[in-house]
């Protein structure tokens, strides 16, 4: 608590000196004599902490010397929105005393609220890190951070849903993951995607709902689909708000929606469907009062999206769309053959192995004769994951560097598709698992030769340190991250020191990609399984070939966090 009323000199000296230092509480508070009139402000620029009285003063304006950052001494408030308000103080003059005391807060979550808006909108990085690091002191939850950020790119960004969001949903995912001290500074990175995903970009015009009454789902279905398909975007979100505002179910919506991308093959490189998966899973994170906001979102992306028919490789020398074709046909009576023996499938890990092999036929087999054996969606989904997942475990650093990004994009497609199939599994989403295994199939070059599988059983979460440090440690980290779960070490200190690896880089979209589904995958098998440890290996040598960054963001929420905690950063540190 603030002290109510400090001593801060005499009246005199104020005047003859123009300016006195004193501390309400904790705060530093300098008073300032400006044309026959007593203003007492916070003695420290709210942009990076330098002192102000150090400051010029002159026609009602406190100018600090630093960045030049322009302070109104009556109210605080600045007048260059990248410095953020400083904090005023109430003055009163007796016969001999300057008595300054605090002056009410205010709402300080609606400020800090205000002022991470403010950040996101102008790009403010600082404001932004300095804004969530507030919220967080104040009790504030994550959730609420996150509905910010959502609301705001969902509303500021003129083509709707895009890598910005994608990487706030993830980060809210694995947030319970992370140290707790590292929880602030992942919402801070995603927050600054998300800005930087808005920038330049007009707002956002929703698409009102047909003035009708109930259309029958399947109806709205089919002409979703439709103009999806014929890249119709204004029809299909129009269809779309319809749904969305007639009281249909939102599992209904989610089928209808991911239908419509499965009725192409692996749709923008696997990024259509992640996007899907996290809209649907931002709904469930803040309620679904946020789809009609949400969903209509996606629509943009998904209609004009890339269609992997359409290139060679899926094409020559095998036509993968024709054997998909022949695939869905066959995708019903599989399922329904499978409905008599659901729960004797129990070879998910073998089922992986088999989808790793190198002729298209029988991988596509693979999956049928699954289906007919009773697998469950889940099961489908989760081996596709692990599959792609050990052709990062597998991947060789003599492939060219660009090509870590074809055998992420088969991962995390999978990793989307395998969380869709446990909240909303349909036929049509099932169509997903054969393109996602024929994906992976395409990518066998990449384990040509194949990174031998990590094998030690020991290591220490310190020696992955030095991987971070230098490139090229791409093997060392895997193995250490594997020594250390086979030594004895939890995946939840792994999981957590990886991702603090993560968050002191300039993460890229990929990256953060890489590690939400590499942690969901990992505790989608059971503990101390190998098949998790594989996954978790895999996640340490894609950190260890992309590292070390400039570290520039990092940085920004290190002087974000000294100012919270009042230090100077304007003194070298080695005065004194």
């Amino acid at each position: 608590m603030l002290a109510e009323t400090v001593r801060a000199g005499s009246v005199e000296e104020l005047r003859s000196e123009g300016r006195l230092v004193t501390k309400v509480g904790t705060l530093p508070v300098v008073v300032f004599w400006q044309d026959g009139q007593a203003y007492a402000i916070e003695d420290r620029c709210p942009h990076m902490g330098f002192p102000l009285h150090r400051g010029t003063v002159e026609a009602g304006l406190l100018t600090c010397h630093w960045h030049h950052a322009r302070f109104d001494l009556e109210s605080g408030c600045t007048l260059d929105l990248w410095a953020d308000d400083a904090r005023a103080f109430d003055v009163e003059l007796t016969d001999d005393d300057v008595l300054v005391s605090a002056r009410a807060n205010g709402d300080e979550v609606g400020r800090l609220q205000a002022r991470l808006r403010d950040g996101l909108e102008e790009g403010l990085t600082l404001v932004v890190a300095k804004s969530v690091l507030g919220l967080f002191e104040t009790g504030v939850s994550p959730a609420a951070i996150v509905r910010t950020g959502v609301e705001f790119g969902a509303t500021y960004r003129g083509p709707g849903w895009g890598a910005g969001l994608t990487v706030l949903v993830a980060m809210a995912n694995v947030l319970d993951r992370l140290d707790p001290d590292d929880r602030s500074a992942a919402l801070i990175h995603a927050l600054a995607f998300v800005s930087r995903d808005t920038r330049g970009n007009a707002p956002r015009f929703p698409v009102t709902p047909l003035h009708t009454e109930a259309v029958p789902t399947d109806r709205l279905a089919d002409w979703y689909r439709r103009f999806v398909d014929t890249r119709s975007t204004d029809a299909a979100e129009r269809v779309l708000s319809t749904a969305l505002t007639s009281g249909v179910a939102l599992t209904d919506v989610e089928q209808m929606m991911t239908a419509a991308v499965t009725d192409h093959v692996f749709v923008d490189g696997g990024h259509t469907l992640d996007f899907t998966n996290k809209a649907f899973e931002a709904v469930d994170l803040l309620g679904s009062e946020a789809a009609k906001l949400v969903l209509p979102t996606l629509v943009v992306q998904t209609s004009r999206a890339s269609r992997s028919e359409e290139g060679g490789e899926w094409r020559h020398p095998h036509d993968l769309a024709a054997l998909i074709a022949r695939a869905d046909k066959r995708l019903p009576a599989a399922v329904a053959a499978g409905e008599e023996r659901r729960g004797e499938f129990d070879d998910v890990s073998g089922l992986a192995q088999r989808l790793l092999g190198d002729e298209p036929e029988p991988v596509v087999e693979a999956l049928l004769g699954a289906l007919e054996s009773g697998a469950t969606p889940e099961q489908l989904g989760r081996a596709l994951a692990y599959a792609a997942g050990l052709r990062i475990t597998r991947f060789h650093t003599q492939n060219d560097f660009g090509d870590w990004d074809s055998v992420h994009h088969a991962f995390t497609a999978a990793n989307a598709l395998h969380h869709a199939l446990e909240r909303a599994p349909s036929p049509e989403l099932l169509r997903g698992v054969v393109h996602g295994a024929l994906r992976v199939y395409l990518d066998r070059f990449l384990n040509v030769p194949a990174a031998r599988l990590p094998r030690a059983e020991s290591g220490a979460l310190s020696d992955l340190t030095p991987c971070w440090e230098v490139q090229g440690e791409v093997d060392e980290a895997g193995n250490i991250a594997h020594g250390f779960l086979r030594g004895g070490g939890t995946r939840e200190q792994l999981v957590a020191a990886l991702g603090h690896a993560l968050l002191r880089e300039d993460v890229e979209f990929h990256w953060f990609q890489v590690y939400e589904a590499a942690v969901r995958q990992a505790f989608a098998w059971p503990d101390g399984s190998e098949e998790s440890a594989l996954i978790l290996a895999g996640l340490a040598r894609f950190l260890a070939a992309h590292t070390p960054t400039r570290r520039e963001l990092p940085r920004v929420i290190d002087i974000a966090t000294r100012l919270r905690r009042g230090e100077h950063l304007f003194e070298d540190e080695s005065d004194g």
